[in-house]
């Protein structure tokens, strides 16, 4: 069977196979007690920053437009492996991470990890509701496919401030076959890509799903940007 070409669609896919390989068999056997199985919940921190970067070099292809939101993921992302790294047998787990900063008081400051989570989490939603809308139609403008995505899933915590940036920005995307040919594999025909979007996108649904339930477990779902 032929080797297909690594894309960053398809590293972020086998990051989120690698995550489903990574979590303890004994989580799946977990009795569910209203919200008490987020204390045993597992995310393994490794393929999930993985998954970030993916993102993070996806964004690089759109270019300039994304440049305020590639930003702030590199940070996010940056923020996370520096705490992993300072002892990665107890960090291993982002769910621990969350659980030790909410402990601590520290979960809603500026810089806690916690809030690294949950804006790279609403990257991905972002990053998850694009590939769906190129998947499903094509034809639709790039503009108004990111336009649109941002509607759903940022726009809703952040200030006017960086909205407005955002609609500035939004001027400066590419056009559909430039993106399209940015993201493809060399001699690798659109329908591949298309069906490498699709299996991201379902794989990333509820993945996401998953990191809310815990935010909201946390109360920190309705953080808004500064």
């Amino acid at each position: 069977m032929e080797k297909r070409s690594r894309t960053e669609i398809r590293s972020a896919i086998e990051g989120l196979s690698e995550m489903v390989k990574a979590k303890p068999v004994d989580e799946i056997k977990v009795e569910v007690h209203g919200d008490h199985k987020h204390d045993v919940a597992f995310i393994p921190i490794k393929p999930f920053l993985s998954v970030c970067n993916s993102v993070l070099q996806v964004l690089d292809k759109i270019g300039p437009t994304m440049a305020v939101l590639r930003q702030d993921v590199h940070q996010n992302i940056q923020r996370l492996e520096t705490l992993h790294e300072s002892d990665p047998s107890v960090f291993s787990n982002l769910v621990e991470m969350v659980k030790k900063e909410t402990t601590e008081g520290t979960a809603r400051k500026a810089a806690s990890c916690s809030k690294s989570i949950v804006w790279l989490t609403r990257s991905l939603d972002l990053t998850a509701a694009l590939l769906q809308k190129l998947a499903r139609d094509p034809e639709q403008s790039i503009e108004q496919a990111v336009e649109e995505s941002y509607n759903i899933t940022l726009k809703p915590w952040h200030r006017w401030i960086t909205s407005a940036a955002y609609r500035v920005a939004l001027k400066l995307v590419p056009d559909n076959e430039t993106l399209i040919s940015l993201l493809m594999a060399k001699d690798e025909e659109y329908d591949t890509l298309k069906e490498d979007m699709q299996t991201l996108a379902l794989l990333l649904v509820p993945f996401l799903e998953e990191i809310h339930s815990i935010l909201r477990f946390y109360g920190l779902d309705k953080i808004k940007a500064i």
